[in-house]
C-alpha cells in the first residue's frame, strides 16, 4: 500500500525554503523601498506581495508532499512524486546498497527524518524521502534489509522464512567519551592551512605587503615562525572539534550480513554496510596517532555514503579511532588478512624523494631570494635552508612508511607519513591492474601498480597502489595480480570466497582452476564481485622481489594478528 510523507514535511520545508525569502523581505524593509510609482505605499505593497509569496509556497509544499508516494513491493521501491510534472522510478531492491538515516537538531525535535538510498556505483544519492517520522525510516531500513535476505534465500534455495527472522545484533564498538575526547585531540585539518593561505593571499594582500616591507627581515622570520605555529593550533582546534561533532556517540553494531552504525552530534546518521559490498578496507593513522598506539579503520563500498567527513570520500570510518590491536581486530573479522609483511621499494626510491624534497627547499628560497633582490623586500633568503634536515628526514620516511604485499586472498599497500594509509583489496573485488611509469619513473627503472576497484574513491584516483616498485617488481605484481584475480573471481561466484568463507577457496578453488560458474552473475554488479568477465587464470605461485630489504619492514605497523596460518598460494 503506497505510504507519503510525514504531515510535519509541511512546516519545515516551509521553513527550509522559505528562509530566503524572509532575510531579503527583511533586507529590504530594513534599507526603505522606495517604489516610485507607489510612494509611501511601497512597504505595503511588499508585505502584501511577500504575504502572497508565502501563501504560495505554503500551498505548494502541501500539495508536493500530498502527492508524494511511495511504496515498497517485494522486488522494487516505487516512488511518485511531482506537483506540475509528475515522476515515477522503480528502483530495484536488490540494486540498494545502503540506506542511510540522517537527522539535524530541528529534525529530531520534530521527530522525522531523511531516509536516503545509494546504490553501486553511484557518485550521489539514488533517491531520498524528505521527510518521514524516525519510526517510518527504521521500519524501511529493517524492510528492506528483510527483503534482501529473502531474495538471497530464493536464490540460494533456502527457506526463504529463515530470512523473515530478524538477526542477532552484537555491539563491535562504542565510542565512549574519553575516546571521544582523545580523537578530538589527535585530529588535525590538513585543510585549514590552504583555506588560510587562501584567504590571506586574496583579502590581506595589500595589508600584509605593507606590513612585510616594514619591519626588519630577522624580526620577519620570527611572525613568520609565530604564523606558523598559529596555523598550527588553528588546523588542531578545528579538526577536534569536526571529529567531535562528526563521531559523538558513534556505535557499531553487526546484524547479520551488515554493519550498522550511528553517530553525530549537530546532524545524526543511522546507516548499514552490507558485507558484500565492501570493497576495501583502510587503516589510517597520522604521527599523533602513530605515537600513542591508534589508527582509524575507513570501509570502502561501492555507494556514495552521505554525511561523510570528507564529503566525496565515499568512504564511512567504521572505527573513527581505536587502539591500533582493537582495528586489527575488526579487520582480521571482516577480512583475515593474516600476517602481513611489507616490501619496500629500492633504494634508489629513497634518493628520488630526496631529490624531490631539496627540489622544494630550493624553489623557497629561490622565491624569497628574488623577491629580496627584484622586489627590495627586506625578506632574507636562507629560513628555507633550516628545512633541509626536515626534508632529509620525510624523505625517508616517505620511503620507509611505503610497500606492498601479496597474502593468500588479498593485496595490501601502504603509502603517507603525515596520513599513513594501509589499504587492503580482497582480490575478487578488482576491477583493474594499472601499471605507470613517468618520465622520472622510468629513468630509474621505477613504476607505480594501481589496484583499480569499484569503490567511490576509484573515482578520485585514490586506489589501492605499489608505487616506485622495480619494473622487474611491476612486471611480476601486475601478472600475479591478474592471475590471481581470475580465480578469486571464480571462486566468489563459485560461493567459495567473500567474507565468512576465509580460506575455503585456497583449499578447493586453487585446484580446480576455478569453474567459470557465472550463475550468479549479473550485469549490475550485484552477484558479480566487480563487475568482470569470466575469467580461469591460472595459479602462480608468489615470488618476492626484495631489493631494498623489505624483511625489515615495520613489525609494529605491518603485521595483523594471523588468524588460520594457512600459507597456501591459490
Amino acid at each position: 500500500m503506497p505510504r507519503s510523507l510525514s504531515p510535519l514535511s509541511v512546516p519545515y520545508r516551509v521553513l527550509q525554503r522559505g528562509g530566503g525569502l524572509a532575510v531579503a523581505l527583511a533586507f529590504l524593509l530594513g534599507g526603505g523601498v522606495n517604489l516610485p510609482f507607489l510612494g509611501p505605499a511601497g512597504p505595503l505593497a511588499l508585505l502584501f506581495v511577500a504575504g502572497v509569496a508565502a501563501l504560495a509556497l505554503v500551498g505548494y509544499e502541501t500539495a508536493y508532499v500530498r502527492r508524494f508516494e511511495y511504496e515498497l513491493t517485494a522486488d522494487t521501491l516505487d516512488i511518485d512524486s511531482g506537483v506540475l510534472s509528475r515522476r515515477s522510478r522503480e528502483i530495484p531492491i536488490r540494486r540498494i546498497q545502503n540506506v542511510d538515516i540522517s537527522r539535524n537538531v530541528i529534525q529530531r525535535l520534530l521527530g522525522i527524518a531523511v531516509v536516503s538510498f545509494e546504490t553501486a556505483g553511484g557518485g550521489e544519492t539514488e533517491a531520498q524521502l524528505r521527510y518521514v517520522t524516525f519510526e517510518e525510516a527504521k521500519r524501511l531500513q529493517r524492510e528492506l534489509a528483510r527483503l534482501k535476505r529473502g531474495a538471497s534465500a530464493d536464490a540460494e534455495g533456502e527457506d526463504a522464512e529463515r530470512a523473515a527472522v530478524e538477526p542477532e545484533s552484537t555491539e563491535l564498538f562504542a565510542l565512549d567519551r574519553s575516546e571521544l575526547a582523545i580523537l578530538g585531540a589527535l585530529s588535525v585539518d590538513l585543510r585549514v592551512p590552504g583555506i588560510l593561505f587562501l584567504l590571506v593571499s586574496t583579502v590581506g594582500s595589500t595589508v600584509i605587503s605593507t606590513y612585510l616591507s616594514s619591519i626588519p627581515g630577522v624580526a620577519l622570520v620570527v611572525v613568520a615562525g609565530a604564523l606558523l605555529l598559529a596555523v598550527a593550533v588553528v588546523s588542531w582546534v578545528v579538526g577536534a572539534a569536526a571529529a567531535i561533532v562528526e563521531y559523538y556517540d558513534f556505535r557499531l553494531v553487526r546484524s547479520g550480513d551488515e554493519l550498522q552504525y550511528e553517530r553525530g552530534l549537530l546532524q545524526r546518521y543511522d546507516g548499514s554496510i552490507p558485507f558484500d559490498k565492501i570493497q576495501t578496507l583502510t587503516v589510517a593513522d597520522n604521527p599523533l596517532k602513530r605515537h600513542f598506539g591508534y589508527a582509524t579503520l575507513y570501509i570502502e563500498t561501492a555507494g556514495y555514503t552521505p554525511g561523510s567527513s570528507t564529503g566525496s570520500r565515499g568512504s564511512e570510518a567504521a572505527i573513527p579511532l581505536a587502539e591500533r590491536e582493537h582495528v586489527l581486530e575488526l579487520v582480521e573479522e571482516l577480512e583475515p588478512v593474516g600476517e602481513v609483511d611489507f616490501e619496500r621499494p629500492p633504494r634508489r626510491a629513497r634518493r628520488r624523494y630526496l631529490v624531490r624534497y631539496f627540489l622544494v627547499v630550493g624553489v623557497l628560497t629561490g622565491i624569497l631570494a628574488a623577491a629580496r633582490s627584484l622586489l627590495s623586500l627586506p625578506v632574507p633568503w636562507w629560513p628555507p635552508l633550516l628545512l633541509v634536515p626536515l626534508a632529509a628526514l620525510f624523505a625517508h620516511l616517505t620511503w620507509r612508511h611505503r610497500g606492498h604485499w601479496l597474502g593468500d586472498h588479498h593485496v595490501v599497500t601502504r603509502n603517507g607519513v603525515l596520513r599513513r594509509e594501509t589499504k587492503i583489496v580482497p582480490y575478487y573485488r578488482i576491477q583493474t591492474v594499472i601499471d605507470s611509469r613517468s618520465v622520472f619513473q622510468r629513468r630509474l627503472g621505477l613504476a607505480t601498480v594501481t589496484v583499480d576497484t569499484a569503490g567511490s574513491l576509484s573515482l578520485g584516483g585514490q586506489d589501492a597502489a605499489a608505487v616506485d616498485v622495480s619494473d622487474a617488481t611491476a612486471d611480476r605484481l601486475r601478472d600475479e595480480l591478474e592471475s590471481r584475480l581470475g580465480q578469486a573471481v571464480d571462486a566468489y561466484r563459485a560461493g567459495r570466497a567473500g567474507i565468512g568463507f576465509e580460506d575455503e577457496y585456497a583449499r578447493s578453488g586453487a585446484a580446480s582452476g576455478g569453474d567459470g560458474d557465472s550463475s550468479a552473475g549479473g550485469a549490475d554488479g550485484d552477484d558479480d564481485p566487480a563487475g568482470h568477465a569470466d575469467s580461469d587464470g591460472d595459479s602462480a605461485g608468489h615470488t618476492d622481489d626484495d631489493p631494498a630489504g623489505g624483511a625489515d619492514g615495520d613489525a609494529n605497523d605491518a603485521r595483523t594478528p594471523r588468524s588460520d596460518g594457512d600459507a597456501d598460494a591459490p
